[in-house]
């Protein structure tokens, strides 16, 4: 059995630019979203040569993972952008993913990158407990309906509404983070919850009401989300569909009023069951927060 030991031990995480590297990546798409459709070599192959980046974790000289990003430009500066992520399921919840951030991070800011940017399902607790409450990824950007109608296993059934999320890689907010700095739960406080909920009879967390008359607090604001999105949408899936149309309206609100996601956690007592935490500040003048 893999370990978490064993992957810290073993693991070696490196950056990929022959074809016959790139083409395993397109072994572990087909694994990890259970789509024929995969993106070509040719394309990886091109990124990298470009200012792009793939990286590949092994274990026992295995792919196990992968992280491909490519070049960007908004017009104003230049940045990578980090277009997909995957771990093979049998070697998750180990934090390769987290190591394939790190090392992304490292190899960016050599290549003289100052941000990386990529999207994710905000109702995915998970990816944003890595994005923005580990790495210190922030977002004031949400896209409704990014990629119109997902076939695949993890989206299926649902608009792919995403955040598009900014790490700016030598942000203090960013340097805290990687040196364990998490959301002090003495500042929570229940007053500024912008989504109401209850637990139904079989654990599912329920969506009832939102405020949006909150926009002129100063201090935190907190957004909830159900703790374990998949399998609530296995169970329910128009229970799923209205925390997405829930988390929606309030995201976009207050996003447009100034206010920013700048951090993600789960409350260390039970009193909060069903769900973790977005925690949004108002964003200042500056890039980062």
């Amino acid at each position: 059995m893999v370990t978490e030991h064993l992957v810290e031990t073993s693991l070696e995480i490196r950056t990929l630019k022959q074809i016959d590297e790139l083409e395993k990546i397109q072994e572990l798409e087909k694994i990890v979203w259970g789509m024929s459709e995969v993106v070509p070599t040719h394309q990886t192959l091109t990124a990298v040569k470009n200012g792009g980046l793939v990286l590949g974790a092994y274990y026992d000289e295995k792919l196990v993972g992968f992280q491909y990003s490519f070049a960007g430009f908004n017009g104003k500066e230049v940045y990578l952008c980090s277009h997909m992520l995957a771990i093979h399921p049998e070697f998750r919840h180990l934090g390769i993913g987290e190591k394939l951030k790190r090392a992304q991070r490292e190899e960016a800011l050599k290549l003289g990158y100052q941000l990386i940017t990529w999207t994710y399902d905000p109702l995915e607790s998970v990816n944003a407990y890595l994005n923005i409450g580990k790495l210190g990824a922030i977002t004031s950007t949400y896209i409704l309906n990014a990629y119109g109608e997902m076939n695949d296993s993890l989206n299926q059934g649902l608009p792919s509404d995403r955040f598009f999320v900014e790490w700016w890689l030598n942000d203090i907010h960013v340097s805290q983070k990687s040196k364990g700095i998490r959301f002090d739960e003495r500042n929570f406080n229940s007053k500024y919850v912008l989504i109401e909920w209850k637990v139904n009879d079989i654990g599912l967390p329920i969506a009832t009401s939102i405020h949006l008359s909150l926009d002129q607090h100063h201090g935190y604001l907190f957004v909830p989300i159900p703790s374990k999105f998949q399998q609530l949408k296995h169970l329910d899936l128009q229970l799923a569909t209205d925390w997405r149309m829930k988390t929606r309206e309030v995201f976009t609100y207050y996003f447009e009023k100034g206010w920013a996601v700048t951090d993600f956690f789960k409350l260390s007592s039970d009193d909060q069951k069903g769900v973790n935490f977005y925690v949004l500040t108002k964003r200042g003048e500056n890039r980062g927060i």
